[in-house]
This record gives C-alpha cells, sequence and structure tokens, in this order.
C-alpha cells in the first residue's frame, strides 16, 4: 500500500462559504423545504440563462428543486405522461435510473446502443428504434459531454417525441453555446458529491412550460394543489410522490452556485492536464471531446483499448481494466467503472431477454471504462502520479500478460 496520500475518485468542492450558508437554515428553523429551495431554483435558472452563448436566445427556465437526479427524471417521465404501451428510448450504457424512471410510469424502455467514440447514445440506431408506440427519448449526456442535441431535436420533431434531457452529469456542459438540459420538454440534473457542484443528493429539473414546471412542483409534493385561504389545505387532483427538497440542502446548492464557475474552471483543468499525460500510454483512450460542445466535466472517463472487436479481445481488455482498477487501488489512487449497461443487469436482462451481445458498444464500454480521479483540489502533481501508476499497471499486463490485481508497483 502506497504511504502518499489517498486520492478519491471524486471530492466535492466544499469550505468555509458553505458552512456559513448551512447555518443560515439552522439558525432561522425552517428545515424542508422553503425560502432557500425558491433562491436555490432561482439561481439555477439563472445560471442557465446566463452560461447560453450570446446568440442562442434562452430565457431562464423553470428549476424545481427535487431530492435527487433520479426523482427528477422520474417527475420528468410523470409530468410527460408516460404510460403502460408507451416505449422510451435511453441509451444502453447510463446509470440504471434513466431506466428505472421509464419502468415507474409502467412505459418500456427501449435500449439503445451507444457510440464508442462519445459514450453516448448512436442517434442512428436510435432513429432504427422508433416505433408507433414510441413516446419519447430520454438522451444521457454522459459523463458531461453533450449528446449531439442539433441530431436528437430534429429525430425528435420528425416523429413528434416529446425529449426528457438526462443531464445528471451535464451541469456546465453546451452544444454550440446552448446549456443542455434546455433542448427537450424538460432536463433533469443531479447534485449527487461526485457532480460538479452538490446538495449532498438533490436534483434539479428545468423546462421552458410554465404549465409543466406547476404540474411538477404538485407532483413533488404529493399532488397537492395549494389552496388559496390559510385554512385551506388543498386538493389533490393527481397523484404524486414526496420528492422535495431541504433548505439544508438548499443552503449548499446555493453556496455552490455562488462558486460554479470557480469550480468548473478547475475540472476543466485537470481534464487537461490528463489529456497531456495520457498521450503516451497508447492503451488507454483519453476521455472523449468533441469540438461543437463545451464538455462539463463531471467525470473523466477512459477505455482501455482492446486489440479488437472479438470476444477474446474484449475480454483481455476488460481483464486489464479490472487490474488496473485494483492496481491504482493498492497505490492509493480510487477509481471506478465508467458506469455500467442496464441492459445487461439481471433486471431488464431477465424481464426484455437481453443479450450481451445485442448492445456490443455498451457491453465493451461497461467492461473496459475507468473514470480516473476529478475533483476538488487536484494537482497537477496528483494528475501525474495517477497517470504514472496507469502506465506502470498496463506495461505489465502488457509485459506479462497475467492480470492479477492487486500487484504491487514500483
Amino acid at each position: 500500500m502506497s504511504s502518499a496520500p489517498f486520492i478519491p475518485v471524486g471530492r466535492p468542492y466544499l469550505d468555509a462559504r458553505d458552512l456559513e450558508r448551512l447555518a443560515e437554515p439552522v439558525e432561522r428553523g425552517w428545515l424542508v423545504q422553503g425560502p432557500l429551495v425558491d433562491e436555490f431554483e432561482r439561481g439555477f435558472a439563472a445560471f442557465l440563462e446566463a452560461s447560453a452563448s450570446s446568440s442562442i436566445s434562452l430565457l431562464a427556465p423553470h428549476a424545481v428543486a427535487c431530492a435527487s437526479g433520479t426523482a427528477a427524471l422520474h417527475l420528468g417521465v410523470a409530468a410527460l405522461g408516460a404510460s403502460a404501451g408507451d416505449e422510451v428510448i435511453v441509451p444502453a450504457f447510463t446509470w440504471v435510473a434513466t431506466a428505472n424512471c421509464v419502468e415507474y410510469a409502467g412505459a418500456k424502455p427501449v435500449f439503445v446502443d451507444i457510440d464508442l467514440e462519445t459514450f453516448n447514445i448512436d442517434w442512428a440506431l436510435a432513429s432504427a428504434s422508433i416505433t408507433p408506440r414510441t413516446a419519447g427519448m430520454i438522451p444521457v449526456h454522459l459523463f458531461g459531454l453533450p449528446a449531439e442535441c442539433d441530431v436528437m431535436m430534429a429525430l425528435a420533431r420528425r416523429h413528434h417525441l416529446w425529449v426528457l434531457e438526462d443531464a445528471a452529469c451535464g451541469f456546465g456542459a453546451s452544444w454550440q453555446g446552448q446549456p443542455v438540459g434546455t433542448f427537450g420538454e424538460a432536463g433533469c440534473f443531479s447534485f449527487h458529491p461526485r457532480k460538479a457542484i452538490t446538495t449532498g443528493e438533490g436534483g434539479m429539473l428545468v423546462t421552458q412550460d410554465a404549465a409543466r414546471a406547476s404540474t411538477v412542483r404538485a407532483l413533488r409534493s404529493h399532488g397537492v394543489q395549494p389552496g388559496g385561504a390559510p385554512y385551506d389545505m388543498g386538493d389533490v387532483p393527481i397523484l404524486g410522490f414526496n420528492y422535495r427538497l431541504t433548505d439544508l440542502q438548499a443552503a449548499l446548492g446555493c453556496s455552490q452556485l455562488r462558486k460554479a464557475h470557480e469550480i468548473l474552471a478547475h475540472r476543466r483543468q485537470v481534464a487537461a492536464w490528463y489529456d497531456d499525460a495520457l498521450r503516451a500510454i497508447d492503451a488507454l483512450r483519453p476521455a472523449p471531446r468533441d469540438a461543437r460542445a463545451t464538455h462539463g466535466w463531471q467525470s473523466y472517463v477512459c477505455l482501455v483499448r482492446a486489440d479488437g472487436t472479438d470476444t477474446r479481445a474484449i475480454d483481455t481488455a476488460a481483464a486489464r481494466r479490472d487490474a488496473l482498477i485494483s492496481d491504482l487501488l493498492a497505490a492509493g489512487i480510487g477509481t471506478r467503472p465508467g458506469t455500467h449497461a442496464p441492459a445487461h443487469l439481471s433486471f431488464y436482462a431477465t424481464k426484455y431477454g437481453i443479450r450481451p451481445e445485442d448492445f456490443p458498444s455498451a457491453h465493451t464500454a461497461a467492461r473496459c471504462s475507468i473514470a480516473l480521479p476529478l475533483g476538488a483540489g487536484m494537482t497537477e502533481l496528483d494528475v501525474a502520479r495517477v497517470c504514472e501508476m496507469v502506465a506502470a499497471s498496463l506495461d505489465r499486463t502488457t509485459a506479462t500478460g497475467v492480470f492479477a490485481v492487486g500487484a504491487a508497483l514500483s
């Protein structure tokens, strides 16, 4: 085990400014959804509006804070009316919540393979997957790299589909100058501690449609439509949920928003250091970029290269990836796979009879991707240490062909 300080896969950007804001709801005594949630929602909407380039006409969207990114997606699916008999297109490589929220509504997630070069949905395959039962799409801006939003919206318009953007990783990301989450009917963000800004747990749904925002606000709070008098508890015309955000979490969110540009700039710098350091490591493909997009850098996810596309080549690359993760942990460096392929998890594979070969790129990405550390406080020396250990592990497995995990690295 290395004696050097442990480098976690992610560390939130927390400081005295956050502690100062967290004291406010405690001192005020208003802990549940209240004035700080309102402030956080307004600030988030204003941030998106200000993030658009001068050539983009974008009004501040309606922002609705809720308990998690998953809750935001569930509220979005419910507000858009997905129900039994509907099909909803989702990528085959994403966190399982994307598909789960379709299942919650009784609809069917239709998995579509990804473009392995970007980790995002393959739009040609998505187009071929549309049927008369397709109601909408949930594209994912995975790891902070926007999906091709112009292609996405053209496909949706051509087939009259709604678009619910899974922008859980997309804070700070934009496509041709327009922030992700503002293209479709609604967009959903996450504030999990591995995201660029955090509230511990928490999420946000944004939409340009005032009526839809009102529906989502009711859905997040048991379906209650507030009454007009202090003695009137209101009506419940729709079935809702308890997905509210607390003022404690919103206090942290407000503080995080005030330093969002600082946080995003640091993450971009760390990504640039990785780009430079990984050029010499042929066995590892650096995180993808797109000149048309501003990357949000929620994660820096690489791919261990395979020597071919056959099963043996993928198995070998996957074994090297697993050894790499274990070698880095033994050296005091935290990593993890990029994410999983929900189509290949037991629930979905069993329910829909899905085989790994049905989505080969998602299968390869799930088995061969690795998220390198990216978070607050990382220095260029930290990145150099990570990349030195990456090179040592991959050199070892190249030279020996042995993928035993946890090997000592000098």
